[in-house]
């Protein structure tokens, strides 16, 4: 019960924390996500591989925790006995920053149903715990920033998470190139 009244303050707190986005180092924000799952990493045996992550747009405590629930699913939804190996990237689409979190875990049937609603459960809690609000939080934060977050997967084959951020507006940011 403790989670989960945690979990829907963290997603009631989304828009209140305002909209205002900053030159945010992408690539802190991951690192700073994987020191907080650090345990969970150490425990799972988990690999995690980060490309070149560029400045976004973005609040850095609110990308911290995109990058920490989608990095915590990819470790909590491994398979038996294989230890999790995920990759961060990003590459330029268009005039935004397109991200992928990349992993070799169960994967994700197809399914009409979408992932990212509140509470949305794929298993029961006997199988994974958890509380279904981490990718409706991803989801919020994420349009918050003006992008949008999907997902690639096969059962399996593990799973592609998929979101789009704007550029950095300062003059040394890195930015995509025009396509």
């Amino acid at each position: 019960m403790y989670q989960l009244i945690n979990d829907l303050l963290a997603y009631a707190r989304v828009p209140s924390e305002g909209y205002s986005t900053v030159p945010v180092p992408s690539r802190r924000a991951c690192e700073t996500a994987m020191a907080n799952l650090r345990d969970a990493i150490a425990e799972s045996g988990a690999e995690i591989i980060l490309g070149d992550l560029p400045m976004v747009m973005a609040s850095e405590v609110q990308l911290m925790q995109v990058f920490q629930n989608l990095l915590g699913n990819s470790i909590k939804f491994r398979r038996p006995g294989l230890p999790p190996r995920i990759t961060v990237t990003a590459a330029p689409v268009g005039d935004l920053w397109q991200f992928a979190v990349a992993d070799n875990g169960i994967g994700v049937e197809p399914s009409e149903q979408d992932i990212f609603q509140i509470f949305r459960r794929l298993h029961t809690m006997d199988a994974y715990p958890g509380t279904g609000i981490g990718l409706a939080v991803c989801k919020k934060i994420i349009q918050c920033f003006g992008g949008s977050i999907w997902v690639e997967s096969h059962p399996g084959a593990g799973s592609t998470f998929r979101f789009t951020i704007r550029p950095a507006v300062a003059a040394d940011a890195a930015q995509p190139a025009a396509v």
